[in-house]
Formats: structure tokens, C-alpha cells, sequence
């Protein structure tokens, strides 16, 4: 896996390999990750610079921190896995990017109240099958944690059920990875 684009291009981030069965890591591939970062940037105009972005079940952090590599100001990764954060704290050390960067252990799906202001993008890449982005949302929701006019990304298999309140703007299938864009109010 490398960051597919922006200063950081050409990263190369730390390997899966076998790791813990029982972590569910399974990092959005390259060219996915790239056609996913397109769709966003050309076919709906978002621009990343200055963003806030906030990356849920991130895993290995590869989506926020191509997100930070074209300009994103600042990534909250958030994962309970202890497999993931060990990834993720070696990814984001190999971006030198800790001054830009919030890991949290913490279950995606009981957020909590946000203390601070809305983020303005949203990645969603819960384990697939068992409807946990749908729970993570609405409590994103229900915690303020979406900027007004958020753009929330979702990687499911199957077309996902969001909550009342966003509009699904676009839905394009690469390979087993459905992805599905959202516009909060």
C-alpha cells in the first residue's frame, strides 16, 4: 500500500501481513483508494485543502492520511483495535504527520458528544456485513460531529441504510467494494 497522491505520493505504508485474524483489517487496496479520491475531487468538486477529516474504523489510516497528503489540515483516526492503532501510529510516523493527527481508541459506534467543531469529511470503512457504519453514523449524528454540508465517504459490500437526514449523492462499485457518498444538511 502507498499513498496515491500529493506530497506525501509514493509513501509506502506499513504492511498488514498476517497480523491478528481477530482484527478485521482489511486496508481499501491502491487503486480503489485512488478512483475513490477522484470521484470525490473531480466528479463532486470537494477540495480538500485546510479540511478537517475525520477517518472511522481507519484501520491502517491509508484514506485519512491520503487525505492529509492532499492538503486535508488535520485527521482524527478512530479504531478500537489495538492491530490498528500499532498500524496506524507507524503510519502516521512515517507520514511525520503527528502534528496533524488524533488517534483515539474508541468504538466508532458510541462516539459520544464531540467537544469540538464539526468535521467536513467523513470515511467510513466498518467490517462489512454486519451494519456497524450504519450505528457509527448515527452516532456521529446524534454527537455533533459533522460539519454542516459534511461529505461522509462509506465502503460497504452491500448498499448501506443511512440514517434520516443525508442525501446519497453518488454510489459506484469497484470490485467487492461498494462506496457510497453522503451530504449532511
Amino acid at each position: 500500500m502507498r499513498i496515491v497522491s500529493g506530497r506525501l505520493r509514493g509513501l509506502k505504508l506499513a504492511d498488514v501481513g498476517a497480523g491478528d485474524p481477530g482484527a478485521h483489517l482489511r486496508p481499501t487496496s491502491d487503486r480503489v483508494r485512488e478512483s475513490m479520491f477522484n470521484l470525490i475531487q473531480n466528479s463532486h468538486g470537494f477540495g480538500f485543502e485546510g479540511v478537517r477529516v475525520l477517518d472511522l474504523f481507519a484501520g491502517t489510516g491509508a484514506l485519512g492520511l491520503e487525505a492529509l497528503s492532499r492538503g486535508a489540515a488535520r485527521v482524527a483516526f478512530v479504531d478500537e483495535g489495538a492491530a490498528a492503532r500499532a498500524l496506524l501510529r507507524e503510519n502516521v510516523e512515517k507520514a511525520r504527520a503527528m502534528g496533524a493527527t488524533d488517534i483515539w481508541r474508541r468504538d466508532a459506534t458510541k462516539l459520544g458528544p464531540n467537544r469540538g467543531a464539526g468535521y467536513v469529511l467523513i470515511f467510513l470503512d466498518p467490517p462489512y456485513g454486519q451494519r456497524l457504519g450504519e450505528a457509527a453514523l448515527a452516532s456521529a449524528l446524534a454527537g455533533n460531529w459533522l460539519a454542516p454540508g459534511a461529505l461522509v465517504v462509506w465502503e460497504e459490500d452491500t448498499a448501506p441504510l443511512p440514517p434520516p437526514g443525508l442525501t446519497q449523492i453518488d454510489q459506484r462499485r469497484y470490485g467487492d467494494t461498494l462506496v457510497t457518498l453522503l451530504r449532511a444538511p
